[in-house]
């Protein structure tokens, strides 16, 4: 049986990921799709709408066949972090295409950049140490690299998906034998647009904005999808009190030990939390050029979480792939590669599992502090079956 897999984190999921799932199965010609799906928490260091299990169920009943997690350690990260884990996830359960969405309009060969970007690893990270400002972002910074390299490499910042697509490339590259990527242009609405364009396809930050402020999103998500948005709905500021707690009761020093913090931040955030009253303003406060809004999110979730450096590569070193959902079909594809698989694959969790799982089982406890209607999520469940 042939895989096709896709990273993805369907928050929550809606018309645009089937249809992504629909290409992606007719580009590759797979007999299954297989999802890389983020936990919990999200790469912009944000709280995922509905919880994994609810968002899992609605990808399995919209076109995907395995859905796996993307533990904590890989999904809360910068984009090329992000990516590998991703990457190295869907490779290592024996995926042979890579699908993606792309915003760019223009046909471009992922394939050919990634093995670029590759061969020209060191001469890249040393002309962007030498170069960087820290005023610009990191994807402004790349640009200039590329600018000085005189590389023509089509490069957006301004959209993620580019950008996501070019870390997924590089990734990709690094494997032994690299899977073939397939990119799909978005449909219709860009990831950043909060406005409803479309009759049935709309970003989902819209789709969340649209869910915060009470509008229509019938036309845009699966039934699937809102049966579950009318039971929870979980946002940032719900974990405000509990992260001005931490903060306010960490001493300076175990501050400056969270993972990514710098000295100088860790001094603003305790000099800045006691008058803040919400989430948002303590962002507003933190927040620069230097510093993004998703590198901060990222960097608060970290202080959440009490996340060492130490944690994250111990984490990094224990890879498995945890299934949270297949098919009938997804179940054949399970049993026909588990005995060839470099991984441990985790259908239950216990408490050998739990200690590989330690982090996303941490970041999972805190998660469900924000709604007395999410339940437990490790120990309890079992493998959503379709």
């Amino acid at each position: 049986m042939k895989a096709c897999g896709v990273i993805v984190e369907y928050n929550p999921f809606h018309n645009g990921h089937r249809y992504h799932l629909e290409q992606a199965r007719l580009q590759s010609q797979a007999d299954v799709m297989i999802c890389a799906m983020s936990g919990n928490f999200l790469q912009r260091g944000e709280a995922a709408i509905i919880d994994k299990w609810q968002r899992a169920n609605s990808a399995l009943q919209n076109g995907a066949d395995i859905v796996l997690e993307l533990p904590f350690e890989w999904a809360v990260q910068s984009a090329d972090y992000f990516a590998q884990g991703g990457v190295n996830m869907l490779a290592a359960i024996g995926c042979e295409y890579l699908c993606f969405g792309t915003d760019s309009h223009k046909k471009i060969d992922y394939q050919h950049i990634g093995q670029f970007l590759h061969q020209r690893r060191q001469q890249l990270d040393q002309l962007f140490h030498q170069t960087a400002d820290e005023k610009l972002s990191y994807a402004e910074n790349m640009i200039r690299v590329f600018q000085a390299l005189e590389m023509d490499i089509p490069f957006d910042h301004k959209q993620p998906n580019h950008i996501l697509g070019l870390s997924y490339a590089k990734a990709n590259s690094q494997l032994p034998k690299p899977m073939e990527l397939l990119a799909i242009e978005r449909k219709n609405s860009g990831y950043h647009d909060e406005g409803f364009t479309s009759e049935t396809i709309a970003s989902a930050t819209a789709i969340r904005r649209g869910i915060f402020c009470g509008e229509e999103i019938t036309p845009y998500v699966p039934t699937s999808s809102l049966d579950h948005l009318e039971d929870q709905k979980v946002c940032l500021e719900d974990y405000f009190p509990y992260l001005k707690f931490r903060i306010l009761t960490m001493d300076l020093a175990s501050l400056k030990q969270i993972y990514q913090m710098e000295a100088g931040l860790a001094v603003r955030m305790k000099k800045c939390i006691a008058s803040c009253e919400s989430y948002e303003s303590f962002v507003n406060q933190l927040k620069s050029k230097r510093y993004s809004q998703t590198r901060i999110q990222r960097l608060l979730l970290y202080c959440l979480l009490n996340v060492k450096e130490a944690e994250i590569k111990k984490s990094w070193q224990n890879p498995s792939l945890r299934v949270l959902g297949f098919t009938e079909k997804g179940q054949k594809y399970l049993q026909q590669v588990k005995k060839s698989l470099d991984w441990p694959l985790i259908a239950r969790v216990g408490q050998k599992q739990a200690e590989q799982l330690f982090l996303t089982i941490r970041a999972d406890e805190v998660y469900q502090l924000a709604h007395s209607k999410i339940q437990e999520q490790n120990f309890s469940r079992a493998v959503i079956r379709i």
